[in-house]
């Protein structure tokens, strides 16, 4: 049987940026720190999803605030599009105030039948160099569903574990998503318009990024342990965080500090996100 997918593993694209320090500046802010990485600094781990903005002419954005599908990312009639988890491998460091480059590649595309209906898959591959040198090596899955249906159920959440060795709270409000979106140039509607996620999405607020909380959770390994050594990290979405709600970032290192499960949980104490950082 013919692969209906097959020319979409085929599709690549190359982008180039710069490590520009003020950009590094503004994120280590919205992170709450107080001195950010300069030039020629190690830029923190996950920090480079500021870079290779999307820059995409106005009259080519769909309704949901993203770029138009038929691109790089194929279309697949499913209408709301999302992160869903990933993988990374850092081999090297990106250098603040050098240029880097990004060759992506989709890798995989399924169709799938759950319990909310139709979902597609997407999972693309990054390399990016800095300078001559692979610094990361990363899969990106991106989750696709169809329109939301009147009255469906929402998915059966998950209790987040209790055993946490560290736990930061913090308190993400619409100035953060407003923020996260103006660094990553994201014009995604979830992120700032009630209205349209509340009455299109049919989610109860503004949802917190994806790869906010995945930074966020990165963010609490450095703050505890600014001197390790992360070799790769994954992370996979469990359930939507909404703004005005406390977010709780929680970490266990294991007992040969080999490894570190991070995960964040709700006001209500239900489970978020999972991860796991391997360290040198």
């Amino acid at each position: 049987m013919d692969d209906p997918f097959a020319s979409f593993r085929e599709r690549t694209e190359s982008a180039a940026d710069f490590v520009a320090p003020t950009s590094v500046a503004a994120l280590a802010a919205t992170l709450d720190h107080d001195i950010a990485p300069g030039d020629g600094d190690a830029l923190p781990h996950l920090w480079h999803w500021i870079f290779f903005r999307p820059v995409v002419r106005q009259s080519l954005i769909a309704e949901d605030g993203h770029p138009k599908k038929g691109g790089f990312l194929p279309d697949l009639g499913l209408p709301r599009r999302m992160w869903a988890g990933g993988r990374l491998r850092f081999p090297a460091p990106v250098i603040v105030g050098r240029d880097i480059t990004r060759e992506s590649r989709i890798l995989d595309v399924k169709e799938k039948h759950g319990r909310t209906g139709k979902l597609g898959f997407v999972t693309v591959g990054h390399r990016i160099c800095s300078g001559d040198v692979t610094a990361i090596e990363e899969e990106h899955d991106i989750v696709y569903r169809e329109p939301v249906a009147p009255g469906a159920p929402a998915s059966a959440p998950a209790a987040a574990p209790r055993d946490a060795l560290w736990q930061r709270d913090i308190l993400p409000d619409e100035t953060l998503l407003l923020r996260y979106s103006a660094l990553t140039f994201n014009a995604h509607r979830i992120h700032y318009d009630k209205p349209y996620v509340t009455q299109v999405e049919g989610y109860p607020g503004l949802v917190v990024h994806g790869p906010l909380i995945a930074t966020l959770l990165m963010d609490l390994l450095r703050r505890q342990l600014p001197d390790a050594v992360v070799i790769d990290f994954s992370f996979k979405a469990q359930r939507p965080c909404f703004a005005g709600n406390m977010l709780h970032l929680c970490g266990q290192p294991s007992a040969d500090g080999k490894t570190v499960e991070l995960w964040s949980k709700d006001h209500e104490g239900w489970l978020g996100m999972t991860a796991r950082a391997t360290l040198a």
